[in-house]
């Protein structure tokens, strides 16, 4: 059921993250502590990987299909919220003195996730079980083995969903990771002021998954997948020329900028991926394509960061790569339109 799979990942997640803010340091345990970490990140991550399909196909279930795409699009509203707490509670451990944020400042954001554990699963444990899921318990349609059967009878619709992610996962992290480290490290500008670039675009992220939502409902969520692949493939060159020119406004636009593309595609991504398969396949599709397009687009910053190589430091060899990211995107959306419409 999507219910008990939501409250299992949620207490995952916030008992790993829990655990980092109390995990004994190098000088106490030696390697087994930098081990220790990458085996809670790990955790964190699967835990992840049921968290955004479950909530997605839950809040989908649920909806009323007139308000499907702006009750998704909320969903979404979870990436720019987390943005602004997290690096909120970092810049505010930061203010300690230095000897005491590298001595114990550093675990409480980590440590703050048991009350937020508390409260999620208060919520969760209220929630019903879709209407969807009920349906097909009742009917006995349920598959046995779903991801077995997903690979069976929807490859198409599988490879379509990773197209569709595509952009959203890899192109979320080339902008708040490849193009800071590009800004500061390649182009001279204050690395602060390129961390405070995403805090903006995380505002301006909110405002763009709103709008993308509001748009499905009446263009369908393919198409404004697809309007947002082929916007980022536009807006790719542009961003670097921004950067290149060396001044912190022109930086701080191009990372709004590149974000505001990505996010028109990864707003509806939701409903375009609980539409492409049926009720007895949904959970398993909607999280294996996700989590597929992860597996690809994690890669991006470091095939961004290689591309320097072969393109002289030149931006365009990222820029490049960013637009292939959001052509494919594109493509994706276009296929699940098809789809979507024949049903």
């Amino acid at each position: 059921g999507r219910r008990p799979t939501l409250i299992l990942s949620v207490v995952l997640i916030g008992t790993a993250t829990a655990l980092i803010g109390v995990l004994p340091d190098f000088y106490a345990i030696g390697i087994a502590a930098p081990i220790m970490l990458v085996l809670l990140r790990l955790l964190q991550g699967v835990a992840v990987g049921g968290e955004w399909s479950g909530a997605m196909t839950l809040a989908v279930e649920h909806a009323p299909p007139s308000h499907r795409n702006r009750l998704a699009a909320l969903v979404q509203l979870s990436s720019p919220v987390a943005t602004l707490l997290s690096s909120g509670a970092f810049t505010l451990v930061l203010l300690l003195p230095p000897e005491s944020f590298d001595a114990w400042g550093w675990r409480l954001p980590f440590l703050a996730a048991l009350p937020l554990l508390g409260v999620a699963v208060f919520l969760r444990i209220g929630i019903e079980e879709s209407p969807e899921f009920q349906r097909l318990v009742d009917s006995g349609k349920r598959a046995r083995v779903p991801v077995v059967q997903l690979f069976r009878r929807a490859p198409g619709r599988l490879t379509i969903a990773i197209l569709v992610s595509l952009l959203g996962v890899g192109g979320f992290y080339f902008m708040t990771t490849f193009l800071v480290n590009f800004g500061a490290n390649e182009r001279g500008i204050d690395r602060q002021i390129m961390v405070n670039a995403t805090l903006v675009a995380a505002v301006v992220q909110a405002g763009v998954t709103l709008l993308s939502g509001r748009l499905a409902e009446r263009f369908g969520p393919g198409r404004v997948t697809a309007w947002g692949g082929l916007a980022t493939a536009l807006v790719a060159f542009p961003v670097f020329w921004l950067v290149d020119s060396g001044s912190p406004a022109a930086a701080i636009g191009a990372v709004s900028l590149g974000l505001a593309a990505v996010i028109l595609a990864y707003g509806v991504a939701g409903p375009t991926l609980t539409l492409l398969f049926p009720a007895e396949l949904r959970y398993s599709g909607v999280s294996l394509g996700y989590n597929l397009a992860a597996v690809v687009g994690g890669f991006l910053p470091l095939a961004a960061q290689a591309s320097l190589g072969w393109s002289g430091g030149g931006s365009w060899g990222p820029a490049a790569l960013f637009g292939a990211f959001g052509l494919a995107t594109a493509l994706g959306g276009v296929l699940a339109t098809r789809v979507i419409t024949r049903g």
